[in-house]
């Protein structure tokens, strides 16, 4: 059954990537009928179950805890008094849009919201601290919920990447590095200490929370310009007919996962059960190491290191070009200090079997000694070049003849 569930995760994972944007109908504020488009880690229910090898190892259904397979209803005014409850800075009001996307919470993305809660809690730890870093409001730790539904591998149709789907150039002006080893897009902690600063300059740019979520999605020049479309409206919800169809449903989104990660109890929804270990340290590395060495010597699975540093594509760290931070379970750190240097070591050439230097070896038509010809009477370049198959042209190139003139006596060069 595990593998059969897995080969769906794969297809669905692959092909998520191509598929079309979803779009739903909702009653737009203006009281119209309007669509907006789903965010992409809301499109499907299958492709989160386990985002990856990681997951279906790690994450796994409770058997403490049934999510049941029907949403109790829930009326519009227990709706808007349970999103007042939430002790929040940033406006969260609700209408028909954040009625449905929590709707598809509740109901088609049940098994999504299980996995997220079981997710969370190894990623909110490292979210909340950067926040507070930047005195930014702590409900804003939900927005991987609709960025990436809190997988650090994801990848968006705009190869957006990362919990955060920071763009390549986005990411690169926040000193988030990508080579063909590296993709710090889906660090875990450098990203979201990146996003965290992407999102306090917004806020300093619009000084309203609504703006700049919908400008971290769409980007400030599409937000300025519906602005100037909606005769200098600053609310979100004043401009949101002039925004794009993708960041009309964003914040709504945001409220949605706001309110589905703080009620999933009240929709019989429970948590998965996660292995992976909460407790965790960084450890610098400085050296070229391949993570089935780290694996080998210091006993970890290499699907749990994997899960513990996504950003490392090949399973290598080019800790040669630089330091690197490596994320470890608590209880392997002084054992992954202690043993560097046999790490190292640990089939090297197998693992690390880059050759630094390369000697050609020649052939052999390079390699031989220089060939002379004793020139006799009556002899002429026709006739050595053909004894020696080559050409008169090479004869003359090799010994700077002009002309066919040549004497007796002398050496001729033939190769």
């Amino acid at each position: 059954m595990k593998n059969i569930l897995f080969i769906l995760l794969f297809i669905s994972y692959f092909t998520g990537v191509h598929s079309q944007v979803q779009t739903i109908t909702v009653i737009q504020p203006n009281g119209q009928e309007g669509t907006m488009d789903l965010p992409e880690s809301m499109e499907s229910d299958m492709d989160s179950l386990y985002w990856d090898w990681v997951s279906k190892n790690y994450i796994f259904e409770n058997e403490d805890c049934q999510t049941t397979s029907t949403n109790p209803p829930v009326n519009d005014s227990i709706y808007i008094e349970r999103l007042s409850r939430i002790p929040a800075i940033i406006e969260m009001p609700y209408n028909d849009a954040v009625k449905k996307l929590i709707e598809s919470y509740t109901t088609r993305l049940r098994s999504k919201v299980s996995y997220m809660l079981a997710a969370a809690n190894l990623y909110m730890p490292i979210i909340e601290e950067a926040l507070e870093a930047y005195d930014l409001p702590l409900e804003l730790k939900y927005l991987p919920i609709i960025e990436s539904a809190l997988n650090p591998s994801a990848l968006s149709r705009r190869r957006a990447s990362g919990l955060w789907q920071f763009i390549l150039s986005t990411g690169k002006r926040y000193g988030l590095e990508n080579n063909s080893l590296v993709d710090e897009r889906r660090d875990p902690i450098k990203s979201t200490w990146a996003a965290a600063r992407y999102l306090s300059e917004l806020y300093n740019i619009y000084k309203d929370w609504n703006l700049a979520l919908a400008a971290y999605n769409c980007g400030p020049g599409n937000v300025n310009k519906a602005i100037r479309r909606a005769n200098g409206a600053t609310d979100y919800w004043g401009i949101y007919d002039f925004l794009p169809r993708e960041t009309r449903g964003y914040v709504p989104a945001f409220i949605a996962a706001n309110y589905i990660m703080n009620y999933y109890c009240e929709h019989g929804i429970c948590p998965m059960k996660s292995e992976l270990p909460l407790a965790t340290d960084t450890v610098h590395v400085n050296k070229d190491i391949h993570m089935q060495q780290i694996a080998a010597v210091c006993d970890i699975e290499i699907e749990q290191l994997r899960s513990l540093n996504p950003q490392f594509k090949k399973d290598i760290i080019p800790g040669n070009s630089k330091s690197y931070a490596l994320r470890l379970p608590n209880n392997k750190v002084s054992l992954f200090i202690e043993q560097q240097d046999s790490i190292s070591a640990y089939k090297a050439n197998q693992y690390l079997g880059r050759r630094k230097t390369v000697s050609v070896k020649e052939t052999s038509s390079n390699s031989s000694k220089a060939t002379y010809h004793r020139i006799r009477p009556g002899d002429t370049l026709g006739g050595i070049a053909l004894k020696y198959g080559v050409s008169v042209s090479q004869l003359r190139r090799l010994n700077g003849i002009r002309g066919n003139n040549i004497r007796a006596g002398k050496s001729l060069r033939v190769r």
